[in-house]
């Protein structure tokens, strides 16, 4: 069939031009076509280069250039997710935070006598065993022995222990004898160095109730230190028994600890506090806690227009064994924050007035990918037990508290409880004393993997506080003041106020410049394609037209001949097998492969001068030709038996 005259002149230029660009046959030709139509000056540099050595270092400046816009490039991709921070200070009028105030007794000693007696006795007699002093005796030390021959449930559950020296022997300082003691030595104070008399050493020993081998010994380098952990622990004992209802009785009322209220220069009162039972402080009052939903404002700094409460501390009600200091404590939060007193409080002394001075700051972090924080605490698997917004130290205990659930059967008393669960005491959990130190021991350690678990919140408002104190009530105004007090007071306490009962504190704000802290991204889409571009163009004189090229060549082009040569040799393979039937690849000697089924012509493209030049040699003894003809088939059959006249030559007559 005749080829169009449009096919002719299209074959014809195939036949002529070389091959060139994707159509090249192989990767060699691939690139020298690239670098001599490139526009990057570098690799047309190394094809046009005369002379080794100029060749040479045209290669080595462009392999740097490439390196470099490599490394520059993963800089700006690894640093694509970093933050700035911005602060911002605007003057306006400012919510005025929740102020939580606790006395530092959580409960009237008077009322919790009765659950502590046994408790209160047994510890007096171990100071006089101790250090030879009780009250309203002269300071004699008794012995050991001279005590009752009924065993203390006290000692016999938590045994208070002398160390006389390095080699693990302890005096029992309840029966006087001497015994070896085993397991792990922890030291409940800082860590100290045993620089004197190693009797001064105080502590005890908590064993596993299930295995009496298990055993861990705490000590306190100070015996007032050691005796207050020891009836810390069964006074949580004893309140962990005790009904809620019942422990916010025996805790101070409102009435019992606010003497006087002022906000903002105007008169308040207890209507202005919510009340919030906290297991260590007992009764504790949140002013301005937004429960009825409305939060007070103030709009002007100041200490006249803040909060000015002053506090009865009632220090002759004070437990004698539980707390050592007098006074208040207080926290300022976010209305929607818990009260963490026992962490961050701040204690008020008595006979004084303090000033707390705030400065309101808010602050705001990026999630994720850009900081490991989290926004409410919702991806977070660890159930919130304390009903307010998320923070890491609800985070933290919240976590700790239900590792004690399934460690110990029940909860630790300073924590609120998870549903379902109970509070450990002796008659239903005889493990639990022993469980807890461990348990505590391995959160310390971070061992527990909640330090692991919880995360910053991305979002929170902070109140810097400046304290100062000063001498209050002055030595002239002392008289009448107390005297107005009292009288203020009235039938509520029996008994003439004295100033070491008393407490004035003002919380404030210096002033109304509130602090926004940001985090802002670094980097965005936009710049990081300008910072891509000014790599290229400064080390390659690239564009991004020569980052197309480079992807189209490199990878579509290059892969398309490899996968070209492998179906070349696919159909080759098929070719044969289809052939001999056998499936065996022809060998070099069989008589099939001349001429044109010579490996270097199966390529279906045009050949071109260079493929030609790839053609194998002839064997020696063995040229390729044309068989010759077989004669025997020009012979001619004839039906005559003689050989006609005019057809013989001269002569044949």
């Amino acid at each position: 069939a005749a080829m169009a005259p449009g096919k002719k002149i299209t074959a014809r230029i195939k036949k002529t031009l070389p091959v060139r660009g994707p159509q090249a046959p192989t990767l060699r030709e691939l690139m020298r076509w690239y670098c001599l139509n490139t526009n990057t000056h570098g690799c047309r540099r190394i094809v046009v280069s005369r002379g080794r050595l100029r060749r040479f270092i045209w290669i080595l400046l462009t392999l740097s250039a490439v390196g470099l816009i490599i490394w520059q490039c993963a800089e700006l991709l690894l640093n694509y997710y970093s933050a700035s921070v911005s602060v911002t200070v605007q003057f306006q009028k400012l919510p005025f935070p929740a102020v939580t105030i606790c006395n530092i007794n959580p409960y009237k000693y008077s009322s919790m006598k009765g659950y502590l007696s046994e408790l209160d006795k047994e510890t007096k007699k171990a100071l006089e065993t101790f250090y030879g002093f009780s009250e309203g005796k002269s300071k004699v030390r008794r012995a050991a022995g001279d005590w009752n021959d009924s065993e203390s449930l006290f000692f016999t559950q938590i045994p208070l222990l002398r160390f006389e020296d390095s080699s693990r022997t302890a005096t029992d300082l309840h029966s006087g004898r001497k015994r070896k003691v085993e397991g792990s030595v922890f030291h409940k104070d800082s860590s100290i160095v045993n620089s004197g008399d190693s009797n001064d050493i105080i502590g005890f020993q908590l064993c596993d109730a299930n295995n009496s081998s298990e055993c861990a010994l705490y000590t306190f380098s100070s015996g007032v230190n050691a005796i207050q952990e020891w009836y810390k622990l069964h006074y949580m004992n004893i309140m962990a028994q005790i009904p809620l209802e019942t422990k916010e009785e025996l805790s101070y009322s409102a009435e019992d600890l606010l003497l006087t209220c002022y906000f903002d220069g105007l008169s308040c009162d207890k209507r202005h506090f919510t009340r919030f039972h906290h297991p260590l402080h007992g009764n504790c009052y949140t002013f301005n806690s937004g429960e009825n939903g409305t939060v007070l404002s103030t709009s002007t700094g100041g200490s006249e227009y803040g909060l000015q409460v002053v506090l009865y501390i009632d220090e002759a009600d004070y437990n004698p064994f539980l707390v050592t200091s007098t006074g208040a404590k207080i926290i300022v939060h976010d209305q929607d924050e818990y009260p963490f007193i026992e962490d961050i409080g701040t204690e008020i002394e008595t006979a004084a007035a303090t000033s707390i001075g705030m400065h309101f700051t808010r602050s705001r972090k990026l999630s994720k990918p850009y900081s490991d924080c989290t926004e409410t605490g919702a991806d977070i698997p660890v159930e919130n037990l304390y009903n307010k917004s998320y923070s890491l130290q609800i985070c933290l205990h919240s976590c700790f508290q239900k590792a004690m659930v399934e460690s110990c059967g029940c909860a630790q008393y300073a924590q609120p409880l998870p549903v379902g669960a109970e509070y450990c005491n002796y008659k239903k959990n005889p493990n639990w004393m022993y469980c807890y130190y461990r348990l505590h021991e391995k959160f310390v350690k971070e061992q527990l993997g909640c330090q692991q678990i919880c995360k910053d919140a991305c979002s929170f408002k902070e109140w810097a506080l400046t304290t100062s104190i000063a001498q209050w009530p002055s030595t002239v105004s002392e008289d009448w003041m107390l005297r107005v007090l009292s009288w203020d007071k009235g039938q509520k306490i029996n008994k003439k106020l004295n100033k070491t009962d008393l407490a004035n504190l003002m919380v404030f704000y210096k002033d109304l410049n509130e602090r926004f802290i940001s985090e802002n991204p670094a980097n965005t889409l936009v710049i990081l394609l300008s910072n891509f571009g000014g790599q290229l163009g400064l080390w390659m004189s690239c564009s991004v037209v020569c980052v197309i090229e480079i992807i189209e060549v490199f990878f579509i082009d290059s892969f398309s001949i490899i996968m070209r040569r492998q179906w070349q040799r696919a159909k080759k393979w098929w070719n044969h097998r289809k052939r001999d039937g056998t499936g065996r690849p022809p060998e070099l000697g069989d008589t099939e492969q001349q001429g044109h089924d010579n490996p270097a012509c199966i390529d279906e493209d045009l050949p071109t001068f260079n493929t030609a030049l790839r053609l194998p040699l002839p064997q020696e003894g063995h040229m390729p030709r044309t068989p010759p003809p077989n004669y025997s088939t020009l012979r001619l059959e004839t039906a005559f038996t003689e050989q006609l006249p005019d057809t013989l030559e001269p002569g044949q007559h």
